[in-house]
């Protein structure tokens, strides 16, 4: 997930310099979406990976 928010942030960063200000828009907004959902994935696995193993 991160290294999508990073492709996407660069794809933005690109955009914006070329002066596509509506696709670097958009590609802010997917990579805070991805970065967003990979740190709660992170999390969330972080939290199950610490339980006992079921008997």
């Amino acid at each position: 997930m991160f290294s999508w928010a990073v492709t996407f942030l660069i794809i933005a960063i690109v955009a914006g310099v070329l002066g596509f200000s509506g696709i670097a828009g958009t590609a802010v907004q997917i990579a805070w979406i991805l970065f967003v959902v990979g740190l709660i994935l992170a999390v969330v696995f972080f939290v199950m990976g610490r339980r006992a193993p079921p008997v």
